[in-house]
């Protein structure tokens, strides 16, 4: 297994930006900074020029934007991940054409840095050449707030979004994450990814299982890769069990 720390190009126009996020870096274990750039069209040719395997990008600057730059660096065939390290928070949804791997608020925490390029260096280049030749089924992601910035996850990593009260959890594959969105607009945002199975329950169908009975008359999901049994409601358990006939293979 190699131990090469991950090469890192920062791209900001603030000198004094770059040079904070190059000192958290330093006393980070695993990654190495191989260049700096201080616009969009600097950061594209550092990319050729140094091929980074993560880039922190700051979105507003001077030419072309960091927005305008991840786009084009999403189009390349082996592109860096990019983590978006921004003062301004109303640009995460379009974050999802690029698929950023996270978004950060300035001033960017060292902790949410860490936990950001963790979850970087866990998608190679492989992958993410496989996510922009298959960009229709894998690369919708979901922006949702928490108090470390704008978390952006998979859809295809989602395994299940579960009601309680006012907030609703995602179950993910990285664990879990509370939102403000409701059922409904997850629902009816993102019906291909997504079914219901109770009121207070989706349920990601890539983790679809299989129905079971239980010995006291109820409907249980069983989930892929996961312990979790959810509870199918009687109304929705005639759906759900068509639903399993359509889409996966007799026994």
């Amino acid at each position: 297994m190699s131990t090469d720390p991950q090469r890192i190009l920062i791209a900001d126009d603030e000198p004094l930006a770059r040079q904070r996020i190059h000192r958290l870096l330093e006393s980070m274990e695993g990654y190495q900074v191989c260049g700096e750039a201080s616009d969009g069209n600097d950061t594209l040719h550092k990319v050729a020029e140094l091929s980074p395997d993560i880039v922190l990008l700051d979105i507003r600057m001077p030419g072309m934007d960091g927005m305008e730059a991840a786009e084009k660096l999403s189009q390349l065939n082996n592109p860096p991940a990019v983590i978006f390290c921004t003062a301004y928070d109303h640009y995460a949804i379009q974050a999802f054409d690029v698929r950023a791997v996270a978004y950060l608020l300035k001033p960017v925490r060292k902790e949410a840095l860490a936990d950001a390029l963790a979850r970087a260096g866990k998608i190679n280049r492989v992958q993410l050449q496989a996510l922009s030749h298959d960009a229709e089924n894998n690369s919708e992601q979901l922006a949702v707030r928490t108090h470390r910035g704008t978390e952006l996850i998979e859809l295809t990593d989602l395994h299940y979004c579960e009601a309680d009260q006012k907030y609703v959890t995602l179950h993910h594959t990285r664990g879990e994450t509370v939102c403000d969105y409701t059922l409904k607009e997850l629902e009816q945002a993102y019906p291909d990814h997504l079914l219901r199975i109770h009121r207070n329950t989706l349920v990601g169908v890539r983790f679809i299982q299989a129905l079971r009975r239980t010995d006291d008359g109820h409907n249980e999901l069983e989930l892929k890769s996961t312990s979790a049994r959810l509870s199918v409601s009687r109304r929705h358990a005639s759906f759900v069990r068509q639903w399993l006939q359509e889409h996966q293979p007799s026994p």
